[in-house]
């Protein structure tokens, strides 16, 4: 199939008008077949759940070229299985494992020619989500829901390669105890903008937020997990009931476990040891990891001894290794692959 003439080597981290979408709705407790549109539009009546009280929840993935030229999306079932445990959680139905895969084989398909090709540094971004679409007035889950998916072109998270970045310690909290930290929804991230805006406006790139029963231990930032290397090459990643169970950490702990051979330890992490780190990354789909090179806990430095002008040798074999089994350079776990094309 021709692609679109795109200049896939310049193109930006952005959305996209693509040619199909999926669409299905839940109605009378079912889930309808599904179909592909064009229209990329929603009609909403004025009082929809997902406008009163926001039950909406979304996934982000990934469509790759390969070496060989198959177009491939990376470990989809656990995107499918973590929608599902959201859904739970905020009392929407489920959108089944095996329709959430055929959906994303259907919607990427239908925009193959908008697949950058291999060695581009492009990517096509799968955005995955569901919202309540009923009219509600009471404080109670709605009736009836949407599921669509759509796609976009998206660029490196990174032009130029991933330079550190440099965090401060948040004063706000980003999710509560026994709260919906775990799981993938829109009201997380509404939350936690006005601290992304200051942060920045304060000379940083993201928070650090702390957990927010004794605001002592190390959480998450606004969008990604945290993944330290401490000076023993041994990695050390946070662990907390209300972090998001990133699948890019999760395939990180195992390509360094199983793969590399690397000592990996998941333990509750607390502020004061970060200044004996080596290395500190954020993993996530957009980026894969991104390192970090300071974090500021007001006005007091914590640097890292990777520095601020590169990732550090274990964060950079962690994402060449997972960076190489998406573009099928490298031999992955058996099931952590699904072709599409």
């Amino acid at each position: 199939m021709e692609k679109k003439n795109i200049d896939w080597a310049n193109l930006g981290f952005g959305y996209h008008i693509t040619d199909k979408r999926y669409v299905s709705n839940y109605k009378n407790g079912a889930w309808d077949e599904g179909t592909l549109t064009e229209d990329p539009t929603i009609q909403l009546n004025e009082c929809a759940g997902i406008l009163q009280y926001c039950q909406e929840i979304f996934e982000g993935l990934k469509a790759y070229t390969t070496e060989d030229g198959r177009v491939v999306t990376f470990r989809p079932d656990l995107n499918a299985e973590r929608m599902i445990d959201s859904a739970k959680r905020l009392e929407m139905p489920a959108f089944p494992k095996e329709r959430f895969l055929d959906a994303i084989d259907k919607v990427v398909t239908a925009n193959a020619a908008w697949v950058p090709p291999y060695g581009s540094g492009a990517t096509l971004y799968i955005r995955p989500y569901m919202f309540a679409s009923s009219p509600v007035i009471g404080v109670k889950p709605a009736e009836e829901y949407q599921f669509r998916a759509f796609v976009t072109p998206v660029g490196p998270y990174f032009k130029g390669g991933a330079k550190p970045l440099t965090l401060c310690v948040s004063d706000f909290d980003r999710a509560a105890p026994h709260g919906t930290g775990h799981i993938k929804a829109g009201l997380n991230y509404a939350m936690s903008l006005h601290a992304c805006v200051t942060a920045h406006a304060n000379g940083f790139d993201e928070n650090l937020y702390l957990d927010p029963a004794t605001r002592t231990y190390v959480e998450e930032t606004g969008g990604a997990n945290f993944l330290f290397v401490d000076k023993d090459g041994k990695i050390i990643i946070p662990k907390s009931d209300s972090i998001l169970p990133s699948i890019t950490r999760r395939s990180l702990v195992v390509v360094a476990k199983d793969m590399l051979g690397m000592e990996v330890e998941e333990r509750p992490v607390k502020l004061e040891e970060l200044k004996d780190f080596a290395e500190c990354g954020l993993c996530g789909t957009a980026a894969v990891i991104s390192p970090v090179g300071k974090v500021v806990d007001h006005g007091r430095d914590i640097c890292f001894a990777s520095g601020m002008d590169e990732m550090g040798p274990v964060i950079q074999k962690l994402y060449d290794t997972l960076t190489g089994i998406q573009m099928g350079r490298i031999e992955g776990p058996e099931g952590w692959v699904r072709t599409i094309l």
